[in-house]
């Protein structure tokens, strides 16, 4: 079982990265960590082998009394593998190297209440022969025969749309500072600048 790479970030800005060919690519760039270990679970006494790792650091004034003595903004469990966490030990983006590939989950943006066209990519009716308000409209959503007499489960329709969470795989690791605990990585990633952002390796 190999060592599993975890770090936590905030979503920033997209830019767009040259190789050495010349060619361009999109990228999004992450403030990540770094992480301290706030607790070690074992299999023997928790019943799952984990370490819970702290992100964001605030005052110790501002932590809820279940967090007591953990004062950060964000915690999250994750298996280490081989890999052996301390209590109190710190992890930063080092781990990481140019050319991994990653798994990123953050949540997406929320768009609130939108229609079938938006949301689910509906084509809408006819722009022509007198259509005059049902161009973004949904059309027949089933009835009488084909159901009984009711909608369907699962029918795609209006409603509330993003703030999903979202994981993007397969996507890699262009460049690595630790001077500014800065990763850039290719392609997008779901969010808004400052969303919290997962990263697996």
């Amino acid at each position: 079982m190999k060592t599993n790479k975890f770090m936590l970030g905030t979503k920033g800005r997209m830019t767009q990265i040259f190789d050495e060919d010349g060619s361009a690519h999109a990228a999004t760039v992450v403030m990540a960590g770094p992480l301290t270990v706030t607790q070690v679970k074992e299999s023997e006494k928790d019943g799952y082998s984990a370490a819970q790792v702290g992100f964001d650091a605030m005052k110790e004034s501002r932590v809820k009394k279940p967090q007591a003595g953990k004062p950060f903004r964000h915690l999250r469990e994750f298996d280490p593998g081989e890999g052996k966490a301390e209590l109190g030990g710190t992890i930063d983006i080092s781990i990481f190297v140019p050319g991994d590939v990653v798994a990123v989950s953050a949540v997406s943006k929320g768009k609130g209440f939108q229609g079938v066209v938006k949301r689910h990519g509906f084509h809408g009716g006819p722009r022509s022969h007198g259509q005059k308000n049902k161009e973004r409209a949904p059309g027949s959503i089933g009835g009488g025969g084909r159901a009984g007499g009711r909608v369907v489960k699962g029918m795609r329709m209006a409603g509330r749309m993003g703030g999903d969470r979202i994981t993007v795989r397969n996507l890699k690791i262009l460049q690595v500072d630790p001077s500014t605990n800065t990763l850039v990585i290719s392609g997008a990633i779901p969010g808004r600048p400052g969303t919290l952002v997962e990263i697996r390796g």
